[in-house]
This record gives C-alpha cells, structure tokens and sequence, in this order.
C-alpha cells in the first residue's frame, strides 16, 4: 500500500466517511465487476426476479462478510494484507470461485422449480461470488484497509470494515440482476429443453471468466 495514501489518513475515520467510501463502491465499480459474475448464475439457473433477488441479496452479504474480515485482519495485522491482495490473492480467489459456480451449474441435477424453495447448498456459489469478488484490490478498499490498519485494533478494523460493505450494499445489482432473471424466465416460456442449454451456457461462461483471471496471472 502507497505510504503516501497511508499518511494522508486521519487515525480514526468517522462513519459516515466509511460508509461514503463503501457507497462509491457500490455506485460504480461492483456493478461493471459484479454483474457479468452474479448475471451468469441467475441467467443459468433460470430463476424468477424474487429469487433472483434473494441470491443478489446472498451475494450482497458475502460481500459485507468480506469487508468485515479483511478490516478484522487489517486492523490486527496492519499494512500486510494489502499487500497480499496486490500480490493477486484477490484474483486467486475471483477465479476459483467463478470456477466453482460455473461447475455447480453444470453438475448433473434436476433443475427445481424457481419460485420453490433453495436446495441445499445452492446459496453457496453466490455468497462465494460475493465474498471472492470483494478481495480484487481497488482505490477505496485500498482506503480502508489503510485506514483499519491504523486503528491498530481487531475488532475496531472489523467494525469498519462491515460499516464500508453496508455502503457498499447499495448498488444498483439489486435491481438489475432480477431483471436479468426475469428476462431469462421469460425466454424460457414455451422452450423447456433450453433450460438445459442456459445452464451450461452460463456455467461454461462463469468457468471461462474464472479461468480468465487465473491466466492473466501467469
């Protein structure tokens, strides 16, 4: 992390400043980053635009979940976890994880009724998506990360860090990911055998993004 950035930082950040810097979050970089991640799950597993809500909402809290520990770890461990996520741990874990929903879609299953209840497990992928796509290193968590370090504290660091993924909450994924899912339910109307091919599509395209950013390292 730039020392220059670090020294420009008061020792303790009101906040609402961190709530703003969680705000600018949302508003702008995660929904370019987010939606192509988040739009490919609920595209294929073909949901209606209330589930497709409540997964953006699972993803949403891994995303606040993120926040919480990187600010925990932060503030316990100082200026040694951003430099992690320079160093592509971030990216690691985007990869893995897009890999892994796009390969939970096109496990052989049964498809369930939309609008019924979530099988088990199936609210992992999202949470996961959530979590990994919040490690990519960027100017505000670089910020607050700065900031938590400076606290010196766990549980100080922690509480920024939840206080900046709540801003960040507020994104216009919420709406735009259940008109994705609606859209797909509405274009599976009348073709059930292109469910099948929605599902591996969106799940060959969540293993291609995640393959993406793991060559992009090498």
């Amino acid at each position: 992390m730039p020392e220059a950035l670090i020294g420009n930082l008061p020792t303790q950040l009101d906040w609402f400043g961190v709530w703003l810097l969680g705000l600018s979050m949302g508003l702008t970089a995660c929904t370019i980053t987010c939606l192509p991640f988040l739009g490919s799950w609920v595209l294929g597993r073909g949901l209606s635009a209330r589930a497709a809500f409540v997964d953006t909402t699972v993803f949403l809290l891994g995303r606040v979940s993120a926040y919480t520990v990187l600010g925990g770890i932060a503030g316990a461990l100082g200026g040694w976890l951003a430099a992690a996520l320079e160093a592509h741990a971030g990216q690691i874990a985007i990869g893995v994880a897009a890999a892994l929903a796009g390969l939970w879609l096109l496990r052989p299953t049964t498809a369930h009724a939309p609008c019924g209840p979530a099988k088990r497990g199936d609210r992992l992928p999202p949470f996961a998506l959530g979590f990994a796509l919040s490690l990519a290193p960027c100017a505000p968590l670089a910020a607050l990360l700065a900031a938590c370090a400076l606290s010196g504290e766990m549980l100080a660091g922690a509480a920024y860090g939840a206080w900046f993924g709540v801003g960040a909450a507020v994104t216009p994924l919420v709406f735009v990911v259940p008109l994705v899912g609606l859209s797909g339910r509405k274009l599976l109307v009348g073709r059930p055998r292109l469910a099948a091919w929605l599902r591996r599509g969106a799940g060959a395209l969540l293993i291609a993004l995640g393959l993406r950013r793991l060559l992009l390292l090498v």
